[in-house]
């Protein structure tokens, strides 16, 4: 399957089916600890990766986040590794004119293990952005670009250009591509189980009968 038919799929779910489905495999993606700062919009596709470093005696190469922002395609979505290079989230490693130029170059939003900054500027624009803090601190002085494009880890998952992310109101979910179909096919079983849950819910059916053993046991395999 294409890139492009896993995108579509993955936009028709949420990240707690994507979760379940996670669960079920036996795999762990999700992400904690993320959440929206700017505007609250899903936000899915592939994954394009920075990572961040703390500058100490290298000079920087290149601002922060415009390697990745360049190599990237309409509907791509950034993901920041921050959070190991000070331990604590004080200082942005993402802003208002690097979410100008993403928008421009078709970029569906930016995943920050870290802090950012120009909140309002983010929210202004519609642009989404998923951080763990917001602080007014620049980077400029204190951190610099490691690299693109090369495996990272967010919280404790390791991530890998071409892998798929969704995140939303809930929280932000990776999954590998190598295993995007049994994931996408699992959360889609999911979801329509769910969803005749909810039909006979409205339809009076006692919640204790509709959520009960069938919720605990609808995916599993007879």
């Amino acid at each position: 399957m294409s890139y492009h038919s896993f995108v579509e799929r993955l936009q028709r779910l949420d990240s707690c089916a994507v979760s379940d489905a996670m669960d079920f495999l036996g795999l762990n993606g999700v992400a904690t600890e993320l959440q929206q700062v700017s505007v609250r919009k899903k936000i899915v596709g592939r994954v394009v990766t920075v990572k961040l470093v703390p500058k100490d005696t290298q000079e920087s190469k290149r601002h922060l986040g415009t390697a990745a922002i360049e190599a990237a395609t309409k509907g791509d979505v950034i993901v920041v590794e921050f959070r190991r290079v000070l331990f604590r989230s004080d200082v942005a490693g993402w802003g208002g004119n690097l979410c100008i130029a993403a928008m421009e170059q078709g970029i569906s939003g930016v995943i920050i293990d870290g802090g950012c900054r120009d909140v309002d500027e983010m929210r202004a624009l519609g642009f989404p952005v998923y951080a763990r803090a917001v602080t007014p601190i620049t980077a400029r002085g204190r951190i610099i670009e490691h690299s693109f494009n090369e495996r990272i880890t967010v919280r404790d998952i390791e991530v890998d250009p071409g892998d798929l992310v969704i995140a939303d109101g809930s929280g932000v979910v990776f999954i590998p591509f190598s295993i995007a179909e049994s994931v996408l096919e699992t959360a889609e079983k999911i979801v329509q189980q769910e969803a005749i849950m909810a039909k006979l819910i409205r339809e009076g059916k006692p919640v204790s009968a509709v959520m009960g053993k069938k919720y605990e046991t609808m995916l599993d395999r007879k």
